[in-house]
């Protein structure tokens, strides 16, 4: 009787510790408050919606698409084997996306380098160099560099923590 009678006793005070956890509400901090009732912040929010919602797909395909390869790779016996893997995936990858890719604005193909790296885990730069070559991938930093634009950017969700709360919305839509 003691025994049940001091664990409901340590039950109920460990709830109660912890209630006050469970009830707490997040307010958002006062710069992010304010910056919502500013019209040309809420204009770029709305535009960065709009750019994540279009280019999430693709990012999302290519995360994919990595860990297939990646697997298929490792099921190939030669050298010669994978490197024909991996042509034939490029000109598949070519084929279905790179008219809608072209046709991609500057900040949502800068976006789109983000998230591959959210995606894959590794950046534009570095999945170049591994399946095409270190000059090939070379070329399309340079190539991105006079648009401005770094193969070697990456995704961090504590400075990209909009984008990061438009896809946690997206995701509960």
């Amino acid at each position: 009787m003691i025994r049940t009678f001091m664990f409901l006793m340590l039950g109920i005070l460990y709830m109660s510790a912890h209630a006050q956890d469970t009830l707490k509400t997040m307010e958002l901090p006062e710069f992010i408050a304010e910056a919502k009732r500013n019209a040309d912040y809420e204009k770029r929010y709305q535009k960065l919606v709009r750019d994540v919602k279009r280019v999430l797909p693709y990012a999302k395909v290519a995360g994919f698409r990595f860990q297939l390869l990646e697997q298929n790779l490792q099921l190939l016996p030669t050298e010669k084997a994978k490197k024909e893997y991996l042509k034939r995936t490029e000109e598949a990858i070519k084929e279905q996306f790179m008219d809608d890719l072209m046709g991609l604005t500057l900040s949502q193909g800068k976006l789109l380098i983000k998230l591959i790296h959210r995606e894959t885990g590794k950046d534009t730069y570095t999945l170049l160099k591994q399946y095409r070559g270190g000059l090939t991938a070379m070329y399309w930093q340079g190539l991105a560099k006079v648009f401005n634009a770094d193969l070697h950017n990456e995704y961090n969700p504590v400075e990209d923590w909009q984008i990061e709360q438009i896809i946690a919305g997206l995701a509960m839509e």
